[in-house]
């Protein structure tokens, strides 16, 4: 049977209309994601100090560890775990162990940079062991007992 002719220009304006709304959902996020953007450049650039207070430019990782803390919450994760955890893990471990939130991406990449800084002059010192790497993943573990 044969469709009438405007059953077929329906149908196309249809699809028309659709791929038009989707491309323009598209470029509506588009525009909020660099409308995000220019709203946090623009708040670092405010001077007030209710907002500087309530977003700091630069969070500085020193004063949030006492001395020597991070190396004790990575051992303590080692010792936890009972087995050799790569980067990731022990930086979720101490995210855990201070009670942050586990998914900011930023918290966990700068203390990641720092833990590994830490964990390399540790296994230098021979505090610690480098186990080597998975999947581009540094892997610490605990010194057994007689070893050198």
């Amino acid at each position: 049977m044969v469709l009438p002719q405007i059953v077929h220009t329906l149908t196309a304006k249809r699809n028309e209309i659709e791929a038009h709304i989707s491309e323009l959902r598209r470029q509506l996020a588009a525009a909020e994601r660099d409308l995000s953007s220019v709203n946090a450049v623009l708040t670092l650039y405010d001077l007030s100090p209710s907002t500087q207070a309530r977003f700091p430019a630069y969070a500085n990782l020193n004063r949030l560890f006492a001395y020597g803390e991070m190396f004790k919450l990575c051992k303590a994760a080692l010792e936890e775990a009972g087995r050799p955890l790569d980067t990731r893990e022990i930086t979720r471990a101490i995210i855990r162990a201070k009670g942050w939130d586990e998914n900011d991406t930023m918290l966990r990449k700068a203390i990641a940079y720092r833990l590994i800084q830490n964990l390399s002059r540790a296994a230098m010192q021979g505090r610690i062991c480098d186990a080597g790497k998975q999947r581009g993943v540094r892997t610490w573990g605990l010194r057994k007992s007689g070893e050198q």
